[in-house]
């Protein structure tokens, strides 16, 4: 992920950003730090947790994937698909 930060500019409603000072107080943050948190959570990539009853593996199919050997995905191909970059970090893989 790039760290570079841009300074941009906001219209909101004063109360709002009211309400924003005394929520980013609350949690012992500056509001720049609560408004970036906020945004970053509701715009991350969310994807359903499964459980281990929720699919099922063939034995036959396990074996398969034992025969395969693991290539990690280039980079040119985990920028063209977050999906697939998001299990690759979370795995470790």
């Amino acid at each position: 992920m790039d760290n570079t930060t841009v300074q941009t500019t906001l219209r909101l409603p004063k109360e709002l950003v009211e309400r924003v000072k005394r929520q980013a107080k609350r949690e012992h943050r500056s509001f720049n730090s609560y408004v970036e948190h906020t945004l970053d959570k509701s715009t991350e990539l969310v994807f359903p947790k499964l459980k281990p009853e929720d699919f099922i593996i063939s034995d036959e199919i396990m074996s398969l994937a034992g025969s395969i050997p693991s290539v990690r995905p280039t980079q040119e191909e985990l920028d063209a698909d977050p999906k697939l970059a998001y299990l690759v970090e979370k795995y470790n893989l």
